[in-house]
């Protein structure tokens, strides 16, 4: 597995930013999945989205004391394993750190080349949903 991480200071307190974050956004922030269906509550809920119409994927995300998880389950979806931790830290001033790190693998042979390739990709879908976020706010 291979782990990425990418920050970004935005201009809304953490409350605010927890607010506006939900299992959905989450998702459908990083700009590759389009979410089908959410079920679930209470801080945790399963995510179904779908990428172009042919991949289909299923997210559990839960509410953590910093911000949120979510990892892909079942065996759909682009790699064989993947999660994500958002953590949200006042940054002063009414701002907030927001921090997505998140460990992908593809299971496949050569995983030092493979997962290299889906780290790369993973990051650019970090710094979507960041660019998402703080246009949003």
């Amino acid at each position: 597995m291979k782990t990425v991480e990418v920050s970004r200071v935005v201009d809304a307190p953490p409350g605010r930013v927890r607010h506006h974050l939900g299992p959905a956004e989450l998702v459908e922030n990083e700009g590759t999945f389009r979410v089908l269906d959410v079920t679930g509550g209470d801080g945790e809920w399963t995510v179904t989205a779908s990428a172009a119409g042919a991949v289909t994927a299923t997210f559990d995300v839960r509410k953590t004391a910093s911000g949120y998880s979510y990892e892909q389950v079942g065996t759909e979806g682009p790699f064989d394993a993947m999660r994500t931790e958002v953590i949200l830290e006042e940054a002063g001033e009414g701002r907030t750190e927001v921090t997505m790190r998140s460990s992908v693998s593809m299971g496949l042979p050569l995983a030092s080349l493979t997962d290299r390739i889906a780290a790369w990709k993973r990051r650019s879908e970090l710094e979507r949903a960041l660019d998402a976020l703080a246009a949003e706010l």
